[in-house]
């Protein structure tokens, strides 16, 4: 067997044992964060209480996150993988106990949920660089999907399996399953390859990887441009989906019902968004994922309107099936450009890009509410997602950035030569 076959098999079967247990920890993870809720509500607390608690788990995925890509950078990403995998296993273990004991306190469940963020922080980047890195340049697109598919269908049987066992058992049970699932998938993880990834050099120290990272950001306008108007995207989705859609369920739909089944049909869109991607390779990858973008301010516009509750499910289907056109083309511009060294580092920035803005985002919802009206804030945040998008548009290589025929011969295959867009308009770096 010739080098370039080990590396392919040692590629696809990492991919196989991440997607196993990316499913495993989605299926756990998504019933606990509703368990969560439950269990501070069952210990005496409020909403101010749950929003304290949900603050405490993205608090410290903002602080840590670039600090999380360079150390994926530095060290063997598996080994990342497993000990956060371990740290979230033990904090989950402790809030289960906590909270059948029937004595959880406040400050204790924020501590465990800052400890569980903590863990996220140093995964998300490791977790990302290590999938960019198993897959062949000619199968990414279709592997990209498939792996997302399998998220978002663990997401939502993970959703329904925990509002299930919420039904018939104390909220600590699902924790307590959720500590298993990572348990479970951090063993998965720990038998991942990495002898067929070339060795990475330490460097001159972390704030010089960060320093690095940042380069390979900035250099790209691209790929610093898809990060701002994210940032923007995801906060104001955020603020809608999280803050005003439950209000105008409540006083105009008529409960939470019909908010459950818009964000199913959401759920169910992402699906067969996964499911299209995996045979549509659009040429112009940032180009087709970007004008997907534009129908993500639909949810907010029908919320101000607002439209029935069938309407808006139709919609919400419509904004999943877009949204994985958008994330799948992303991934896969990443995977073609990014240096394989850096892809933890640049996954990094991408992440901080996503999520820093989120809790200023829901935090300003309620004033903002209060100052201009719900309809017209939710106008503003539709407005707003397709004032950045149109903007992001304007970048060149947003529109010229083409897919290669083929990627990477295997992962192992080294360097791609940066390429030049259709019309000349200046290289595109390898970044991811």
């Amino acid at each position: 067997m010739t080098s370039a076959d080990t590396s392919r098999t040692a590629a696809s079967r990492n991919y196989g044992l991440l997607t196993a247990a990316a499913v495993i920890t989605g299926l756990g993870t998504h019933g606990a964060l509703i368990a969560a809720a439950f269990a501070v509500l069952e210990s005496g607390g409020g909403a101010g209480d749950v929003g304290l608690v949900a603050a405490a788990r993205t608090a410290p995925l903002v602080l840590f996150l670039l600090i999380g890509g360079a150390v994926a950078d530095r060290l063997p990403r598996h080994r990342v993988m497993v000990a956060a995998n371990a740290l979230n296993c033990v904090s989950q273990a402790a809030f289960a106990w906590l909270v059948l004991s029937g004595d959880a306190r406040l400050w204790q469940m924020m501590l465990l949920t800052a400890l569980c963020g903590t863990g996220q922080a140093f995964f998300n980047p490791a977790a990302e660089g290590m999938l960019l890195s198993s897959v062949t340049g000619e199968q990414a697109a279709k592997a990209f999907a498939f792996f997302r598919m399998s998220m978002h269908g663990a997401a939502i049987g993970g959703a329904a399996l925990g509002g299930a066992m919420i039904a018939a058992m104390d909220p600590g049970w699902v924790l307590a399953v959720d500590a298993a699932a990572f348990a479970v998938a951090g063993a998965l993880r720990a038998f991942l390859d990495v002898s067929h990834i070339p060795d990475r050099s330490g460097g001159g120290g972390l704030l010089t990887d960060l320093r690095d990272g940042w380069r390979e950001v900035a250099g790209r306008p691209w790929l610093w441009a898809v990060v701002l108007q994210f940032s923007v995207v995801v906060a104001v989705v955020g603020a809608a989906e999280a803050v005003y859609g439950p209000l105008v369920a409540r006083d105009e739909l008529g409960g939470a019902r019909p908010w459950g089944f818009a964000l199913a049909a959401f759920g169910v869109g992402t699906l067969l968004g996964a499911l299209l991607m995996m045979r549509w390779k659009p040429r112009r990858l940032l180009l087709a994922g970007t004008l997907c973008v534009f129908p993500l301010a639909l949810p907010s516009a029908s919320l101000a309107v607002p439209v029935p509750a069938t309407v808006l499910c139709g919609v919400m289907f419509v904004t999943g099936v877009a949204i994985e056109v958008f994330g799948v083309s992303w991934m896969t511009a990443l995977h073609q450009e990014i240096p394989e060294d850096k892809l933890s580092r640049v996954s990094a920035y991408d992440w901080f890009g996503s999520v820093a803005m989120v809790p200023l985002a829901t935090a300003a919802a309620g004033p903002v509410e209060s100052l201009v009206g719900r309809s017209q804030a939710l106008w503003g945040c539709a407005a707003l997602i397709v004032v950045v998008t149109a903007g992001v548009l304007l970048v060149p290589d947003v529109r010229n950035l083409t897919r290669r025929g083929t990627v990477k011969e295997t992962v192992a295959a080294g360097p791609v030569p940066p390429t030049v867009s259709a019309e000349g308009e200046g290289a595109v770096g390898r970044l991811g």
